[in-house]
């Protein structure tokens, strides 16, 4: 009996397509296909809502890759907030949890570092910093955990439940901007300039690149360690993959390991909306984030939810909002082109994964019938 569950238990996790190289070569390949039709839409639309597709294209790339501060300033910049909530989704899917309230824990993250600014003024920057990021991540990490116990206690849904927290999460930022965290001059709704000396230290002198850039790194590659690595890493892909399987077969504790789950995943969005407000805005306000946490999903997704992998798109990602915003001010298409783009990718993402996952279910069934 032993044995039956041990078998069991290896077959949550175990496929023939884990062999690294195997793996990185379809990951490549797929987004090569999805980076082509990317393109061939984008020019479809240009040319549909007439615009000149080649300057068009000029300035998106130029946007992205034009300069070195184009590069720094503008692409890897917005990579780092995308990285965090890519890694929230990543992580989340990973379980079966679909937490697509990555936007309002990002948010409630932002919230908290700037509530924590004003008390650690005069603090040392090497103690304020790391206080300010880590309430992030538990403000992040306590807001997901509301879905997780509604889920587990009630039979919510998550998906139901993070939508509708990331609109109190938007209105909640709405209120403190123009309330607790308003301005002392109460003439615009933000928060008050965070002073250079609690500011993430830039990397690089003439640029915008942060600090946060190798924290994002250095994060996802610790995930990538945690989640094939570790057994509590064993157990959330086990659940994953079959809870009911992983309860009977592997004697995992399901509940304790979504709820794990839901909190580990809102702790990397909520890191992410304090290492955007440190690093970059500097300030809450309202719409602080340009919909991160949606994109997020797209980002965790193309990535095939690898940790690492999700460096690889929030990077390409970051390269297309980035040239957008070009696109749009240098020829006068709307950025919204681009975000079209976006859902598509998404979409053709999703088929994808639902195309292979009947393949193989289909195979499987084949090969037992023999």
């Amino acid at each position: 009996m032993k044995g039956a569950r041990t078998q069991a238990a290896d077959a949550l996790v175990s496929s023939p397509s884990t062999d690294p190289i195997r793996r990185v070569l379809s990951a490549v390949g797929q987004v090569g296909v999805l980076l082509a039709v990317g393109l061939l839409l984008l020019t479809v639309l240009l040319a549909a809502t007439g615009h000149a597709v080649g300057p068009a294209l000029a300035a998106l790339v130029r946007g992205a890759f034009g300069s070195w501060y184009a590069i720094t300033s503008a692409t890897i910049v917005r990579m780092v907030p995308l990285g965090f909530a890519g890694l929230a989704v990543a992580i989340a899917f990973r379980a079966g949890v679909l937490n697509v309230g990555a936007e309002g824990q990002l948010l409630m993250g932002a919230a908290i570092a700037t509530a924590l600014a004003l008390p650690l003024h005069d603090t040392s920057p090497w103690l304020a910093i790391p206080i300010m990021i880590a309430g992030g991540a538990v403000a992040g990490s306590l807001w997901a955990m509301i879905a997780g116990v509604l889920r587990l206690r009630f039979g919510v849904l998550e998906v139901i439940s993070t939508i509708m927290l990331n609109f109190v999460a938007l209105n909640l930022v709405g209120w403190l901007v123009r309330g607790p965290l308003q301005e002392p001059q109460r003439i615009n709704p933000q928060s008050l300039s965070l002073p250079p000396s609690l500011q993430l230290p830039v990397l690089m002198e003439g640029t915008r690149l942060h600090a946060g850039v190798p924290l994002l790194v250095v994060t996802a590659a610790a995930l990538g360690w945690w989640l094939f690595n570790t057994a509590s890493g064993f157990r959330v892909r086990s659940v994953g993959a079959n809870s009911r399987a992983a309860h009977s077969a592997g004697e995992i504790a399901v509940g304790s390991t979504l709820l794990l789950t839901f909190a580990l995943s809102g702790l990397l969005a909520g890191m992410g909306g304090a290492v955007e407000y440190l690093g970059v805005t500097y300030a809450l306000y309202e719409n602080f984030s340009p919909g991160y946490g949606y994109t997020a999903i797209a980002v965790a997704l193309l990535a095939r939810l690898h940790p690492v992998g999700v460096l690889g798109t929030a990077l390409l990602f970051g390269a297309l909002e980035a040239g957008a915003n070009a696109m749009q001010r240098d020829a006068g298409v709307p950025n919204v082109v681009v975000t079209v783009v976006e859902a598509v990718l998404i979409l053709l993402v999703v088929a994808l994964d639902r195309w292979r996952a009947r393949s193989a279910a289909a195979t499987g069934s084949a090969g037992s019938s023999t």
